[in-house]
């Protein structure tokens, strides 16, 4: 496999009721092939927060929008822009940032969590000394990632539910 410059092609999900902000590095090619967050058959992420909820995992492009904007989740990507090899956040290089700041001003988003280590790691770098907020590290729920099970990553995200709550 070859490193390829990808350019981020999904906006972010977000709307007036946004209180947590989830960020990944970039869309894997799954993801990019199928227009949305976190579609890899076997990436947990969908299923996970089902589970936060008791919801049934959404199983289309308008249900997991609707999952997340209505339990006031945004979503967005940590990279507008970078190089890499298909999905390996390892091989990322020349990582060009997402306007986060700028998505903070539109919404009323408290709290940023990223779903990795390079996630994390890349917004410190890149986006924080314009956003001024912190982000948790949450485990990635890619497949690369089997030494967290999925019960364990249901227990981790649930750090996102007291952000949840209107204060």
């Amino acid at each position: 496999m070859t490193r390829q410059t990808v350019i981020h092609p999904l906006g972010p999900v977000f709307n007036a009721g946004s209180r947590v902000l989830i960020l990944g590095t970039m869309p894997s090619p799954a993801s990019r092939a199928g227009a949305f967050y976190y579609l890899h058959p076997r990436n947990r992420f969908w299923t996970v927060l089902a589970a936060l909820f008791n919801e049934p995992v959404p199983d289309s492009n308008e249900s997991r929008r609707d999952l997340a904007l209505r339990h006031g989740i945004a979503l967005w990507d940590v990279l507008a822009r970078c190089t890499i090899e298909g999905a390996g956040d390892a091989s990322i290089r020349d990582p060009v940032a997402n306007d986060i700041a700028g998505l903070l001003g539109q919404t009323g988003i408290r709290a940023i969590f990223t779903t990795g280590q390079t996630a994390g790691r890349l917004y410190r770098r890149l986006c924080q000394p314009q956003t001024g907020l912190a982000a948790a590290v949450l485990p990635s729920p890619s497949p690369a990632n089997c030494a967290v099970s999925t019960s364990e990553l249901i227990e981790c995200y649930r750090a996102i539910l007291p952000w949840l709550i209107t204060r």
